[in-house]
């Protein structure tokens, strides 16, 4: 009995033991079917909202991963160990020059000597010409950074200097905004591409289309943004105002200045109006010690004169009675 109950037992541990090698196979295809089907779910929802097909869910996919690429790029650029090294200062240099010169073919010429030996360039240029013969001409300089106050010193001792304004403006915080916007568009239009590349179904590869058109948009008004930047950086600007009194203007400036009878007139009419008006002035500032001391000799000559003693007349010898005054002796005409 022991004999034949043995290979039994042994039979069915056999055939219990192989059973899990067959279901495991059957239980990973069942996984991945849910998940496929879960996956196939979201995305039909997704291309309902969008165009109703599946291809709004690459598209959203590029997007998720382009917002978390450039918030990755924002904050790696703080917390990276990049972060530590100190940007490079980036200044704007600006400044404006009104000189008056004697000759303004010379200074113009001057000007754009400076400008081609300093390795720039000269931008815009406006000459004109007044009623009375002088010229003015303004002229833009851009120059490098380097030779900023090389250049300037050059164009002041082109004459007279009327006006100086100089600007520093300091763009570093731009500058590094700039350049993390167009690393981490960079990347978000190159994960787009690559979506693209995997993309199997007309209507993923249009989506993906207008998503890699608009982030390449975005990278070039950015890339733009960055080279106007690099170039205000990298090169200074000078405005240069020019001014010229021609040998006409000068004739007729001095004759201007020359005094005229009308002139001489109204001169004197000036002086005189001054001393009239200093006059009143005297005669307002002694008026109250004038009015005191009037006030003064009334009180004297009426209160307090008639009532001081009067002094008694010195009196006179009477002549003696009977007796008459002796003429003079008469003089005879022949002594």
């Amino acid at each position: 009995m022991r004999t034949t109950t043995h290979p039994r037992r042994r039979g069915r541990r056999t055939r219990s033991g192989t059973r899990p090698s067959g279901r495991l196979p059957a239980a990973v295809l069942l996984g991945a079917a849910l998940v496929l089907a879960g996956c196939s779910a979201d995305s039909g929802d997704s291309g309902a909202d969008a165009a109703g097909g599946k291809a709004a869910a690459p598209g959203a996919e590029a997007g998720r991963q382009g917002a978390a690429g450039s918030a990755a790029a924002r904050s790696g650029g703080a917390a990276g160990p990049g972060a530590s090294k100190p940007a490079p200062s980036s200044v704007v240099r600006t400044a404006s020059l009104t000189v008056r010169v004697k000759n303004m073919t010379e200074a113009l010429d001057t000007a754009r000597t400076a400008a081609r030996d300093a390795g720039g360039f000269v931008g815009d240029e406006n000459t004109r010409r007044d009623e009375d013969g002088s010229r003015h001409s303004e002229i833009v300089l851009r120059v490098p950074t380097e030779k900023y106050d090389e250049v300037l010193g050059e164009l002041e001792g082109t004459g007279e200097l009327l006006r100086r304004n100089s600007k520093a403006e300091d763009v570093t915080d731009q500058v590094v905004d700039v350049d993390s916007r167009v690393k981490s568009q960079r990347a978000s239009v190159a994960r787009v591409r690559k979506l693209m590349d995997r993309a199997t179904e007309l209507s993923d590869v249009v989506s993906l289309e207008s998503e890699l058109g608009n982030r390449e948009a975005d990278l070039e008004a950015l890339l733009a943004q960055q080279a106007s930047l690099k170039d205000r950086v990298g090169l200074a600007t000078v405005t240069l105002t020019l001014s010229e009194k021609t040998a006409a203007a000068r004739k007729t400036a001095a004759a201007e200045d020359d005094p005229g009878f009308l002139d001489a007139l109204a001169g004197g009419w000036g002086v005189f109006l001054a001393v009239l008006r200093w006059i009143a002035l005297v005669v307002g500032a002694l008026l109250p010690f004038l009015v005191v001391f009037a006030l003064g000799a009334v009180v004297w000559r009426r209160f307090l004169r008639p009532r001081l003693p009067r002094r008694p007349a010195p009196a006179t010898s009477p002549a003696a009675p009977g007796t008459l005054p002796s003429a003079p002796p008469a003089r005879d005409g022949k002594s």
